[in-house]
């Protein structure tokens, strides 16, 4: 079963690679073990991290996009970028890497909304305010809790649905996603979130907004990242992994649920960051074995294909432009 990764930080692993003098990273570091668990494609995001603080965000921004263009140049045969309705499709059939262009928090734009139409001219389709910070626009999962989005932020929520990009309220703390929740005219996503109820985190989502992002049109993304799947550390495994999925499609049905594994193995460059996901599902190539436990429990298959890379294809041709 194909898969569709809603969560992955690849664009930031190519440009610390970069910044190291290697070249085709993709190719040379992620496909093998994406190809092991047929996983065919994914949000690909940039993101800028807690250390990025300390240098100038718009420079290190701006080296990460230079860095995603030139991996896509240096290697056509790899990747279909979608840009257009209809992209998604075309790529299943040739077989390609199918990848929307992702910004994981925009700090780095400060409050110059001009960027929006840069990025949408580079390729990106995809967006969040925030990462855990709060910035110009909107407060992540670490910022102040009784400071949600700023009237810029609506107004960057509603240009970005104009472009037809996709919002993304994952890392958006409570006030600042129903700020977007009631900016919005298209679907809003999840990327990579689980339910509150079962993993009492920040990161996660309590029932109510869940139940709102389906009200959009929306899903969301399941995320691996252990500490988001249990804070018990004895059910950080894959069979816990597949309950939050399993939640989520009881609570507002199989339509509005996928993956977004998250997977941060590679961000550390001696493996240690293998720990950081569930016992079973440690990188990409563990990937089809969340399809083997959603079998075991009983979900048909068109419901797994949903689940697995419908439901993206769905939200994405929604919110794209033809």
């Amino acid at each position: 079963m194909k898969i569709f990764d809603g969560h992955a930080d690849i664009w930031f692993d190519v440009a610390s690679k970069r910044k190291k003098g290697l070249e085709n990273i993709v190719k040379n570091y992620h496909y093998d073990r994406f190809n092991a668990g047929k996983i065919m494609g994914g949000i690909f995001v940039a993101y800028l991290d807690d250390e990025s603080v300390v240098v100038d965000d718009e420079k290190e921004m701006m080296f990460m996009v230079n860095s995603a263009m030139h991996e896509l140049r240096e290697n056509q045969d790899l990747f279909n970028i979608i840009k257009n309705q209809g992209d998604f499709n075309r790529g299943l059939v040739s077989e390609k890497m199918n990848v929307l262009m992702g910004i994981e928090g925009l700090r780095a734009i400060k409050e110059n909304l001009d960027w929006l139409d840069t990025f949408y001219a580079l390729g990106f389709r995809h967006a969040s305010l925030t990462w855990n910070e709060q910035n110009a626009l909107a407060t992540g999962a670490r910022g102040d809790e009784n400071r949600g989005i700023t009237p810029l932020g609506i107004e960057a929520v509603k240009k970005l649905n104009r472009l037809g990009m996709v919002v993304d309220v994952s890392h958006a703390n409570e006030k600042s996603f129903w700020g977007i929740y009631e900016a919005s005219s298209k679907p809003i996503i999840a990327s990579h979130s689980n339910a509150r109820s079962l993993c009492d985190h920040v990161r996660n989502l309590r029932d109510e907004q869940i139940r709102a992002i389906a009200e959009t049109g929306g899903l969301v993304g399941a995320v691996a990242f252990k500490g988001f799947v249990s804070t018990n550390k004895e059910e950080q495994t894959l069979s816990k992994y597949v309950d939050h999925i399993d939640h989520m499609v009881d609570l507002v049905g199989v339509k509005h649920v996928g993956i977004g594994f998250d997977f941060c193995e590679y961000l550390h460059d001696d493996r240690d960051g293998r720990d950081m996901n569930p016992l079973g599902l440690e990188d990409a190539s563990k990937a089809q074995d969340v399809i083997s436990e959603l079998r075991k429990r009983g979900y048909k298959e068109e419901d797994i294909r949903k689940i697995a890379y419908e439901n993206f294809m769905r939200v994405i041709e929604n919110t794209l432009i033809k």
